[in-house]
């Protein structure tokens, strides 16, 4: 059987978090031998942190989504500071900007994500980069305040292609999620082959965005298998090659630590 990594979801989350024990399982079954589940907030990703604790196969990323940037304050980055140096914590996200919605505002965004790089330089961790509506002023910022080449990955990907081609070009790995399976979707998968095999990677982003044969449903890590193998369709290779690729792009970037100990 393939082995996948769904390298974005929301276990912390419901209705994920109500039977973590049998998402976990499902998971399995379909193949998956990792997840990474992301931080929203502070107590979003304390709880992820927890959750890693408890099963090997989980591992955490800290941070603030950039809708929630309001609400942060000094003790909030002393908690995830605190939180990135946990050994189950792989990665800081997810962070990025967001100008599709009005939750926080744009000045906002852009402090709390230049802390958020900022505490990833500094703990040695990659950054998990959610964006919307914000292509070309996310670019600008991490030219500005990534080191590069900048470390991470753009989540769920999407934009237009100069946004892809400009985060490639800073060193950053590219994510598909379940919505590129979607009948509507052509501009998205006209990104897919702008991304290298060694960048490429995939997701759920669970529980949304569930992929195409299971549209409808709360999304879960179990039917990246799914997105895997569509996009193995899309790219001219078999899903058991595009479930190893990704693994190891995966296992590259955040280093999994071994925690089955």
């Amino acid at each position: 059987m393939p082995r996948f990594v769904d390298t974005h979801c929301h276990l912390a989350l419901e209705p994920l978090s109500t039977d973590v024990e049998a998402v976990l399982a499902r998971a399995r079954e379909a193949g998956v031998g990792a997840c990474l589940s992301i931080g929203t907030t502070l107590e979003d990703s304390r709880a992820n942190v927890e959750l890693a604790r408890r099963h090997p196969m989980v591992h955490a990323a800290v941070g603030v989504h950039p809708n929630e940037s309001e609400a942060v304050t000094d003790a909030t980055w002393a908690a995830l500071d605190t939180l990135a140096q946990d050994p189950s914590v792989v990665a800081i996200g997810e962070v990025g900007l967001d100008f599709y919605r009005d939750r926080a505002s744009e000045d906002a965004q852009r402090r709390t994500l230049s802390r958020c790089l900022a505490l990833a330089q500094r703990r040695g961790l990659p950054v998990v980069l959610h964006c919307r509506n914000a292509y070309d002023e996310l670019l600008q910022l991490l030219r500005r305040e990534a080191q590069a080449p900048v470390r991470g990955l753009v989540h769920c990907a999407s934009g237009p292609a100069a946004f892809i081609r400009g985060a490639l070009d800073l060193g950053l790995s590219i994510s598909f999620a379940g919505n590129v399976t979607f009948p509507n979707a052509a501009a998205l998968r006209e990104l897919v082959p702008l991304v290298p095999d060694e960048r490429l990677l995939i997701e759920t982003d669970a529980p949304f965005l569930a992929p195409q044969p299971v549209r409808g449903k709360p999304n879960e890590p179990a039917y990246v298998a799914h997105t895997a193998a569509f996009l193995a369709q899309q790219r001219g290779t078999t899903v058991e090659a595009l479930g190893a690729l990704t693994t190891r792009n995966a296992e590259h970037l955040f280093k999994f630590p071994d925690r089955r100990r």
